[in-house]
């Protein structure tokens, strides 16, 4: 492909997002979980957002965070999953230099804003289970509202700027994408001056994020379990377990996929590239997939709201 230059920079009218390399064989097969896991993360968000709009009783400050999280959930996999879908049935590699750069910053802001969201969904499920008389007092919507802003500014102020600088540099080298999405260390790759400071930037501020979201994380759910183990009622014990396990397995395969690809796309030169690619591809699609069965579905409160709604719809049908 030819490439186009301006006079103070050299840019590439466009770019080739390579998918997995070596396993463009498998791209038949490969579509199958892909679209599935896509189609499923489309279904569940949609009808978590639509439950909770519509049922005035879950109006509440955790249901005002989960429908942040689908939100988030959303645009992160949508982002992705249609373009790489064009890749595996249509050979549809060509992206766009803005398109390109634009998917790159809502992918790893919706990432940053996701990792901030479920901070905010460990602290109100802390204050719900260790301090029960003043949930009501503390978990508010408009505090949870301004935890989520601040979230959302912090992505923004921390990811973009770095981004928009990236934008700006000479890329001579390739306009092909060792990856499945505009990455931006697969970008900086490309460029034709040195990246060191960019890409030392970048890992910083993704570890920065990751790491404190990790701690307050791991250190909510410590007083959790604490507060668990001293709760008289086995049964009620038991309850408790079961919910913050299922959260707690979510988070923990969203932060070691994360984890992982962040480190191994700088320092694991050994690791075949279609590995880092799958792992990256999965943190961004299989939490979306997961997140409203886990945190929808097993929530007393949403099975009860999609009932009142499935027997309206039955209501209405018989009624006309």
């Amino acid at each position: 492909r030819m490439l186009s230059y301006n006079s103070t920079r050299i840019r590439p009218r466009e770019f080739l997002l390579i998918g997995f390399p070596g396993l463009q064989e498998l791209y038949p097969w490969l579509s199958i979980p892909f679209c599935t896991l896509y189609v499923l993360a489309l279904v569940c968000n949609s009808s978590l957002l639509l439950i909770i709009t519509v049922e005035h009783g879950l109006h509440e400050p955790m249901y005002f965070c989960l429908c942040v999280l689908a939100s988030a959930d959303l645009v992160l996999c949508t982002s992705i999953l249609p373009k790489l879908l064009a890749i595996f049935w249509f050979d549809a590699k060509a992206i766009t230099f803005g398109g390109c750069f634009t998917q790159m910053a809502v992918v790893h802001f919706f990432t940053a804003t996701e990792s901030a969201i479920l901070v905010v969904m460990a602290y109100d499920r802390y204050v719900a289970i260790c301090k029960p008389l003043l949930y009501s007092t503390i978990i508010t919507n408009g505090f949870i509202m301004k935890l989520c802003a601040v979230g959302l500014v912090r992505s923004a102020v921390l990811l973009l700027p770095q981004y928009m600088f990236s934008s700006q540099l000479s890329y001579c080298a390739s306009n092909e994408i060792s990856h499945c999405f505009c990455d931006h260390s697969s970008i900086l790759r490309l460029a034709c001056t040195d990246t060191a400071t960019n890409s030392f930037v970048g890992l910083i501020v993704s570890l920065f994020m990751v790491v404190t979201d990790i701690i307050f994380i791991m250190i909510s759910y410590f007083l959790i379990l604490r507060a668990v183990i001293k709760l008289a009622s086995t049964k009620a014990r038991q309850k408790a377990f079961n919910t913050c396990a299922s959260h707690f397995y979510v988070i923990l395969y969203f932060y070691t996929a994360l984890v992982f690809s962040i480190l191994t796309k700088r320092f694991g030169k050994t690791i075949p590239s279609f590995a880092h690619i799958l792992i990256a591809s999965s943190y961004i699609l299989v939490p979306p997939a997961l997140n409203p069965l886990i945190y929808g579905v097993r929530t007393k409160e949403i099975r009860q709201g999609v009932l009142k709604a499935f027997k309206r719809r039955v209501a209405s049908q018989s009624f006309h």
